[in-house]
């Protein structure tokens, strides 16, 4: 079939912008696996230790989960066949929130497609016109976009993590109908923890409700991988709760986990629930079995921890200045072009692990990131350090 060309010029403009972003060293293309995502993956035939992917617990590629998941078909087939208000509701998507819900010690749990459609969610649902949301300034993407959705509401951003700078805007909000302060639980670019503690006392202390995104906590922190909110004892001080079934759960999905009020209101306003279809059934069971397979065994987050201090401690024993409070390790190179180079020479020597480059982090706090998983061996630890110091030495970074 021949492709019409005759209306192409009208997009021509897109290549300035393609070819402005490579001036910039900011153009990405995507990345093709030959396999399976785990700590060894397949790029254009070589072998190479996967350092980029949010895979924390090996879940990926878990038997259990593919087990589950292959049973669900059997079962129930590829599809839920329509959204879940038009009889698309199987029986395992209400098993997976009544799990989810035990898991994080909440009232109930609403399961979608994506964390960035769970951000959406619930912030369209608590908040509308004469109230107030106030952000960190590093929140994740999903939540800024979420709080421009919202019709005539008052927004607020606070410096990252400034407990001052925070209670002077809820002081300021005081006015409002409603607050509602939201908060990554692990920052995904720097790996660092928010002062959860801090934050829920200021938020009693204004009558504020108070939201965190757990994308990265999940799994990760806490008792069994309960999160950040467990992490700090915080249960019953946390009005809403936001994960992803993507990362260290190895699957797919997003979930918010609050009161059955909540629920029962995103079931009925919530549009990323509304309009579009759910899980498949693999889908569902994989993230069933994650679920139980973290209630019954600690061993894979204990392994995660250990091997996090670990390359730390070897990170910083060769020269890297290493902050991070969790199992993600960004190594700041300056500029993108520097955090370029550094990510190619790694990769020339057997490293995966992808440059964060502006918009997506500072001009000048371009970087390459790592994640730590469960599921890295010793030798692949090493090998990395080993890496790290060679062509951080030659690219004068250390």
């Amino acid at each position: 079939m021949s492709v019409s060309t005759s209306h192409s010029n009208r997009l021509d403009f897109l290549q300035d912008e393609i070819q402005r972003l490579k001036d910039e060293h900011l153009y990405q293309e995507l990345v093709v696996l030959e396999g399976p995502q785990d700590t060894e993956i397949t790029l254009g035939g070589k072998k190479l230790i996967n350092f980029s992917a949010n895979n924390y617990l090996g879940l990926c590629t878990h038997p259990k989960l593919k087990q589950a998941a292959k049973k669900a078909i059997d079962d129930y087939g590829v599809g839920a066949g329509a959204v879940r208000t038009i009889i698309g509701t199987l029986d395992t998507h209400q098993e997976l929130e009544k799990k989810l819900a035990e898991f994080k010690d909440v009232e109930a749990t609403l399961v979608f497609q994506s964390g960035f459609l769970a951000n959406t969610a619930a912030i369209t649902a608590v908040v509308s016109e004469g109230d107030m949301v106030i952000s960190d300034a590093l929140n994740h993407a999903s939540i800024i976009d979420a709080i421009r959705m919202v019709r005539n509401i008052d927004k607020a951003v606070y410096a990252h993590s400034d407990m001052k700078d925070l209670e002077k805007k809820l002081k300021s909000a005081q006015n409002h109908r409603r607050r509602l302060v939201v908060t990554d639980g692990v920052f995904s670019m720097d790996g660092d923890v928010a002062k959860l503690p801090e934050i829920a006392k200021l938020c009693q202390k204004y009558n504020a409700m108070m939201m965190v995104d757990d994308a990265h906590g999940s799994g990760v922190f806490g008792s069994h991988g309960q999160g950040t909110v467990a992490h700090f004892d915080l249960h019953g001080q946390v009005d809403i709760v936001v994960g992803t079934m993507s990362k260290a759960f190895g699957a797919m999905g997003g979930y918010v986990a609050c009161t059955q009020a909540m629920r029962d209101i995103m079931i009925n306003k919530a549009r990323p629930f509304l309009f579009s279809t759910p899980h498949p059934p693999s889908v569902t069971a994989s993230c069933i079995a994650a679920v139980d397979l973290l209630q019954s065994d600690a061993s894979l987050t204990e392994k995660l921890w250990y091997n996090t201090r670990y390359f730390k401690a070897g990170m910083r024993s060769i020269g890297y200045e290493i902050n991070s409070e969790s199992p993600i390790i960004p190594v700041i190179a300056g500029s993108s072009e520097k955090a370029v180079q550094l990510m190619n020479r790694l990769n020339d020597e057997g490293i995966y692990a992808r440059a964060i480059v502006f918009p997506t982090v500072a001009r000048d706090k371009a970087r390459v990131r790592l994640i730590i998983s469960a599921a890295h061996t010793q030798s692949q630890l090493d090998y990395a350090i080993e890496t790290f110091e060679k062509v951080g030495k030659e690219l004068t970074i250390i």
